[in-house]
């Protein structure tokens, strides 16, 4: 097999230069760049990676884990991380963690055995992973010990749901939380119970009822028979807020199967705004969660590691739809 010398020997160039080329360093001058380019084309040279990664102590791949790549937020996110690695020229080593701390920590010490660039962590709860690395590692979405945090704005988020609820003239409300061992999940609760508390008074009274549940679809369609099966049409919820895209649409399929319509019988809302949000009938209010602008704060972060990590929620934004209408 060819190697990095016969390359060099080709384009009438130094191994150092050939090494620069491959390394994608932009001080090599375009011709020199062209010719070594060349040369590996023509002897069909295929660099070694894992010797690479013995010399420089990292390959040109970022770890990316995350609790469950069947949701659809988390295989959108992981796609604006793929393409934001590949603007720097990197690549994206996805792993699942099944929402388990130590399939978590596993995954973990995998990616650092495989010297990555670095490790982008949507972790499954607040508990610090027991590892110690030394390639930065970013916390996405929800907080993890002192890593440095990538969030979106859950708390203000879910207090723009609550407003348009309120504004709609909903005053028995119910809300399905994510699992409260999650800050994320936390953060969302606390923004819409925030807000209610803000807008209810003695003269115009709210009734609020809190369920906790899972982020998933099943969980949505069960509590939802819980809030609504047997229950006459004076004493339900006039709407249900979830905390994620996926219980909301639980919830369409369950008001559909006791034969009430989304929105005049019900009104639902959801939080992410996944692709299925806008193609569900009756289409789902829902947050929007900046994905892209989360995607490549991440990778930012990989790259320019700070010490401490500023933690600066980046605004959602509220998208109204057909599921929610006035009483």
């Amino acid at each position: 097999m060819p190697t990095i010398k016969d390359v060099a020997k080709k384009a009438r160039v130094s191994v150092g230069t050939v090494s620069r080329v491959l390394s994608k360093n932009e001080t090599v001058k375009h011709p020199l760049k062209l010719r070594v380019l060349e040369a590996m084309k023509a002897l069909e040279y295929k660099p070694n990676l894992a010797a690479r990664a013995l010399r420089t102590n990292s390959i040109d791949i970022i770890g990316l884990v995350v609790p469950d790549i069947t949701n659809p937020f988390f295989a959108e996110l992981a796609k604006f991380i793929e393409m934001e690695a590949a603007k720097r020229h990197h690549s994206v080593m996805l792993a699942n963690s099944h929402g388990s701390p130590e399939d978590e920590r596993t995954q973990l010490v995998a990616l650092l055995d495989r010297a990555v660039r670095g490790i982008i962590l949507v972790a499954t709860s607040n508990a610090c992973v027991d590892v110690s690395a030394e390639v930065p590692i970013v916390a996405l979405d929800r907080k993890l010990g002192a890593y440095p945090l990538v969030t979106a704005d859950h708390f203000n988020g879910s207090r723009e749901i609550a407003e348009l609820l309120y504004s709609l003239g909903h005053r028995r409300i119910a809300y399905i939380s994510g699992p409260l061992s999650t800050k994320v999940a936390r953060d969302r609760k606390d923004g819409f119970l925030s807000k209610i508390s803000d807008l209810n008074s003695s003269e115009d009274p709210i009734t609020l009822t809190v369920y906790e549940g899972q982020f998933d679809f099943d969980s949505g369609n069960e509590i939802g028979r819980k809030i609504l099966e047997g229950q006459p049409a004076e004493k339900r919820p006039t709407a249900i807020a979830a905390a994620s895209d996926q219980q909301a649409i639980g919830v369409l399929r369950c008001a559909h199967d006791l034969k009430l319509d989304v929105p005049t019988d019900l009104s639902v809302s959801g939080f992410d705004d996944i692709n299925l949000a806008a193609l569900v009938i009756p289409s789902l209010t829902t947050v929007r969660q900046p994905i892209e602008a989360l995607a490549a704060a991440a990778i930012h972060q990989i790259f320019n590691p700070t010490e401490n990590g500023a933690e600066n929620p980046i605004a959602c934004s509220l998208i109204a739809r057909e599921s929610t209408r006035a009483l």
